[in-house]
Order: structure tokens, then sequence, then C-alpha cells
């Protein structure tokens, strides 16, 4: 009986046991199975975060960002850049829309040339451009799109340019390696009467505008930062310990912009007015050609300019939008396949929001308009928040009542001019305001 007995508990012992360890074995398997299914939900979305990613950065608005999405390679094939020490130079910190609030450049309203050398391949020297010295087509590292690098001394010009109205806005971005030697030569921009397109070596007429990005500091007696000359008589000098507007330690990118209405020439350097002179330019002469300039510089000193937009005409924004009832510029600007509205647009969007402010029963509808590159259905998208980026400009940095203001956007759907050239993608980025 006793032996019975014992059998029998050993017996519930062993399949206690049997199927605690089965629950133990389900358990582990289970477990194994639910971890399994997290790294798998976890790998997924990650393809779709990518897959948003794409949507929201990789299809362009603009257009592909050169040197960034089509990894731009050197003629040896290594990725072109320039100044590795650069790459968190550009807008100086507090350089924002609020910086620009005596910013009054108004930007011509017809675009004549625009250039940023997205043709051009790196390593090359750009078409349609005639130099005495030399330079080749560069990335930065830091910066977007391409680049004219001045590799040796010398004038760079533009063939395409050949007229320069009485009353033309020329704009440019310039940039310079951080630490430029206070004892190298300057930059220059001429504005030139010239009957030789080959002739560098003299100027008969013009205005030239010298920048020069040194740090005062290292020199405190040294030379004038900027200069105006017309002909080879000097007729302006700054004298300042360092303006912070442009320099060789934090801030090595500067959009330069040039506004000549008549004998007037108004200079500005980022949001800073370095100039304005009344009596610059000669009434009886026929400029015709911008040429930028270096002197000879120690290696490792450079400069480098991009999106160059030559325009003529200011915009008489007044009658358009309350006689004609419609107004359309190219004067406000955003970062490419983005609606952030960049500072320098400032000007234009104050003289928008003074018409409306004086005439306050005046609605307006804000259509924005892109260029044909990219996704369709994207620039349609992008459009229509770049319009309401600039309705949120009006109302929150000037004051404009949101309910006086609708937006739309209409995308690539149309175009001012062709889009097969960079000056007809430049004039069909715009931004319409229609009284309603």
């Amino acid at each position: 009986m006793k032996a019975a007995k014992f059998t029998l508990l050993l017996l519930i012992g062993l399949i206690s046991v049997n199927v605690q360890a089965q629950s133990i074995g389900d358990r582990v398997l289970q477990k194994a199975k639910q971890r399994a299914n997290r790294k798998i939900d976890k790998t997924i979305d990650k393809g779709f975060d990518e897959a948003e990613k794409g949507i929201d950065e990789g299809v362009s608005g603009e257009g592909e960002q050169p040197g960034e999405a089509q990894g731009d390679k050197t003629p040896g094939g290594e990725p072109a850049k320039e100044n590795p020490s650069a790459s968190d130079q550009g807008t100086a910190p507090g350089a924002s829309f609020a910086a620009y609030s005596k910013f009054d450049f108004i930007p011509g309203e017809k675009v004549l040339a625009a250039e940023d050398f997205s043709q051009d391949a790196v390593g090359d020297f750009p078409a349609k451009w005639n130099t005495n010295g030399g330079g080749e087509i560069v990335t930065i590292e830091g910066q977007s799109g391409h680049w004219l690098a001045f590799t040796s001394k010398g004038g760079l010009t533009p063939e395409y340019i050949t007229s320069l109205p009485e009353n033309f806005t020329l704009e440019f971005d310039l940039f310079t390696n951080p630490g430029y030697s206070f004892y190298d030569a300057g930059f220059r921009v001429i504005l030139a009467e010239r009957s030789d397109p080959n002739n560098f070596a003299r100027w008969a007429n013009c205005v030239q505008v010298e920048m020069h990005p040194k740090d005062a500091t290292s020199n405190p007696t040294g030379r004038s930062e900027y200069r105006v000359f017309q002909n080879s008589n000097e007729i302006m000098m700054n004298r300042r310990d360092e303006l912070t507007c442009f320099n060789n330690k934090d801030r090595t990118h500067a959009r330069v912009s040039i506004w000549r209405q008549n004998q007037r020439i108004r200079v500005y350097a980022n949001e800073t007015k370095l100039w304005d002179l009344p009596k610059a330019f000669m009434s009886n002469v026929k400029y015709n050609a911008v040429i930028f300039d270096k002197a000879a510089a120690k290696e490792g000193n450079n400069y480098y300019i991009s999106n160059i937009r030559l325009a003529v005409g200011a915009p008489d924004t007044r009658n358009k939008l309350l006689t004609e009832g419609r107004f359309s510029t190219t004067g406000i600007y955003f970062n490419t396949n983005a609606a952030e509205i960049k500072p320098e647009s400032y000007g234009i969007l104050k003289e928008i929001a003074d018409v409306l402010t004086a005439n306050p029963e005046v609605k307006v509808s804000i259509i924005g308009h892109t260029d044909s590159d990219g996704d369709e259905a994207h620039n349609l998208e992008l459009s229509k928040r770049r319009a309401e980026a600039v309705k949120q400009a009006l109302t929150g940095s000037f004051g404009i009542q949101g309910s006086r203001l609708e937006t739309d956007g209409k995308g690539e759907s149309q175009p001012a001019e062709s889009n097969d050239t960079q000056t007809g993608k430049a004039a069909n980025r715009r931004v319409e305001f229609i009284k309603r």
C-alpha cells in the first residue's frame, strides 16, 4: 500500500514537472515570438520613416541641390568640397528676419539674368563666362549648390550680361574662407563700360565696389573694409573696427545687393546698408558689363560667388495692386524646396505691407508659383505652403489682419516664362498678390 502511494505521488510529481516544463517552454517560445515581432515592427517603422523623409526632403520642388542629391565629384573622382572648416559658416547668429527691420532693398521686377551654375560640371570653368585669370565650379561643405571659385588673380565676367539699365538691381551670394588674411586682397564687383570683351586690364568708365572680410583687430590701423570708386577715384570709404555684416570670423557668407537708380547707387551686405551715394554713376556712360575681380592672394584665401540675379525696374507696388488689381514679385526668396522665407525678402514684404496698411479696405489673395523642377504634385503643395508663409509674415511681422488675406498655390501650372533657362526658372518662382 505504501509503495503504491509512493508510486502515485511520484507520478503526480513527474506530471507536474512535465506540465511546468511545457508551460515554461511555451512561454519562452511566446516571448521569443513577441521579441521577434517587435524587431520586425521597428524595422518596418524605420522603413516608413525613411520613405516619409524621402517624400518630404528628397522630392525636389525647386530642383535637387547640386553636390547633395546628385553626388558631385571632381574630375579625379573625389567629392568636390572646399574649405571643410567652413561647414558651420554662413549667416551669422542673430541674423534673423527681425534683423532686417531697416533693410529697404527692393529687387527689380523683371529678371534679366540668373545664374546658379547648376548646369556646369564641378571642376569646369562655367559656360558663357570669360576670364583673364582663372576659376572653376566647386561645392562648399555646409553650403548648398554650385559656386564659382576664384582660382587665381583676375576678373570673371558673365558674357550674357551686355547691358546695365539705368534702374537695375544686382544680387549675388559671396563666400570666403574663415580667417581670410588681413593683408590679402579684397573682392571687387565692377560695373563697367567695355568695348572689348577680352580687355580686363582697364575700365575707362566704371563703378567699383570693394569688400574685404578682414578682422580689423589684427591691425587696428589697417585699411578700410569697404570702398567705392568712380573710375579710379575713390569716392567713399568706410573705416570701422569691424563690420559684422561680413567678416572672416563668424559671417563668411554675405548676400550682396546692389541697386542703381540713374546715378545713385545703394549697396548692402546681408542686412546692412553700406552706402547710399547719389552721384556714383556718370549720366553719359552706357554701362554694359559686370566683372567680379580678385587681386593676388595667398593660397587658402579665396572668394566664391553664386546665385546671381540681375533684374530691371523697381516695382510700383501701389499702382499695380490698387489700380491694376494684381502685383507679382520674384523678390520674395525661400530656402530651396522649403517654405521658409529668407530674411533678405524683408524690403519687398514691407513695401506690400505698407500698401495694405494705407488701404485697410483692400483684401488680397496670395498665390504661390514654382518652376517645373521636381514632382508636379509636390510643387503644387510647396506653392501653397509658401503662400501661407507670406501670409504669416504679413500678419506676424507687419500687423496685417489675417482676415484680409487668403492663400492658394498654382505650383508649376502657370509659368510666366519658359523653364528651359535659369532666367526663366527664376521668373517663375514668384508670389502673386491679387486684389479681391
